[in-house]
């Protein structure tokens, strides 16, 4: 199989943003005033600690958890939260942590899910639809999974199936909660690559959950970093992911350098060996 490529014809490039968003669970505030900005033809990693409200920011900027404070807005000043769902999932789409796996449908049927936004009764009026929906699982690298059914697929088949249903809603605004999930490393990276062109090269503005530091530096423009709900720091990734404040965010050693290649930011924990084969190696 062949590695996916960047789709082509994609949608206009579209802003998003939160300003001072408050989020909760019932009456347990999760999220404190956070500001989030998703710009066309960037990538904006969230990361930090279990519980830090990573994913719940995520899904505010999506509308799937509303604030109790603060606003979500579009580029052209549009308040996102009272648009008509249609309309705003023509902008903005989202690839959740985990979604349901429907039984006895075809791949190329729950990829087309991602067409409804544009479609009126009957799945009529979207001429572009066919297309959009061969090109998501071409990028995807699933067109030779077209037929199958999606309660036969491996964990890591069904992520990029559903990666392919939110590239086939053709939206500027990309939103990805933990997309490596599940992926092999040859997917992983593949994903991440695709990722990247799609910010670089058809202006799409990409916001991404990421556990792993080093995927985070090696992806993003920007680096958000959340620790205990707050905002602790945004910038590049040389100036977020710094050891002094990675340690105390995530209450471990965390030796950050440039790697002697490429020259790009790599972190590495420190737990107890590999603190004891340090400590040896400098005895």
């Amino acid at each position: 199989m062949s590695a996916p490529s960047a789709p082509t014809g994609y949608a206009v490039p579209t802003a998003l943003a939160g300003h001072d968003l408050h989020l909760s669970y019932d009456s347990r505030t999760v999220v404190h005033g956070a500001a989030l900005e998703l710009t066309p033809g960037a990538v904006t990693a969230l990361i930090g600690p279990n519980g830090s409200g990573k994913s719940t920011l995520l899904r505010s900027l999506a509308r799937l958890h509303r604030p109790d404070t603060g606003n979500v807005v579009l580029d052209d000043g549009t308040d996102a939260l009272a648009l008509h769902p249609k309309d705003f999932a023509r902008r903005v789409t989202l690839l959740s942590q985990s979604r349901p796996t429907p039984s006895g449908v075809a791949v190329r049927d729950v990829v087309a899910y991602g067409r409804h936004p544009y479609r009126g009764r009957f799945r009529a009026n979207d001429p572009d639809g066919t297309r959009a929906v061969a090109r998501a699982m071409d990028v995807t690298g699933i067109t030779t999974m077209a037929a199958r059914g999606v309660d036969e697929l491996s964990g890591g088949e069904l992520q990029r199936v559903w990666l392919a249903t939110c590239l086939a809603q053709d939206t500027g605004v990309l939103l990805l909660d933990e997309p490596t999930t599940y992926l092999d490393l040859r997917y992983q990276v593949e994903l991440l690559d695709l990722v990247r062109d799609l910010a670089t090269e058809h202006g799409v503005a990409v916001g991404v959950v990421l556990h792993d530091l080093n995927q985070a530096a090696s992806v993003a423009d920007q680096v958000v970093l959340l620790s205990q709900g707050s905002v602790r720091a945004t910038g590049p990734a040389d100036d977020v992911l710094t050891t002094e404040l990675l340690s105390d965010v995530y209450g471990i050693h965390v030796d950050v350098y440039a790697h002697p290649l490429t020259g790009r930011t790599c972190c590495e924990p420190r737990g107890r060996h590999t603190a004891q084969a340090h400590a040896a190696l400098h005895a």
